[in-house]
């Protein structure tokens, strides 16, 4: 690759890493506000720990997805070598395998067993979109009474 081109997919590769790190981070806020939510509306620990849990691990799931895409990107716009392809293949089977492992304990079911696929972000997402509705369901119950 051109020497002139690879410094501008080096960035790239960090805005992706970048990004991944985030979504972990801002992942692992939401799930706290969304376990606190839950206790404070339910009342139940169990239920809490499940959203928190849930929602982390759809946070580390989008996290890793794109840390792989910052590792493809790393590793194709680098000098081509044997170790480097290699040392990608051993990054990408190590984050597969964490990822398959957290979204079966997210899903309670394998991957290969469920009928629509679902990324971490969508998970994450469904947990929004369950907390948003809930909290309406509390404002109206109360607007209510």
């Amino acid at each position: 690759m051109s020497a002139s081109i690879e410094p501008f997919f080096t960035v790239i590769a960090i805005v992706f890493e970048v990004i991944g790190a985030l979504a972990m981070v801002s992942g692992c806020v939401i799930a706290v506000v969304l376990a606190w939510r839950t206790l404070r509306r339910e009342r139940r620990a169990h239920a809490a720990y499940l959203v928190l849990r849930t929602a982390l691990g759809a946070a580390i799931l989008l996290g890793l997805e794109v840390l792989v895409a910052a590792d493809l990107i790393r590793t194709i716009t680098s000098k081509p070598s044997i170790e480097d392809a290699l040392i990608l293949g051993l990054i990408v089977v190590i984050r597969t395998v964490l990822s398959m492992s957290i979204q079966i304990e997210i899903e309670g079911t394998l991957p290969w067993r469920r009928a629509l696929l679902t990324s971490g972000g969508q998970v994450l997402a469904r947990s929004i979109a369950r907390e948003r509705g809930a909290a309406r369901a509390d404002e109206a119950s109360s607007g209510t009474a």
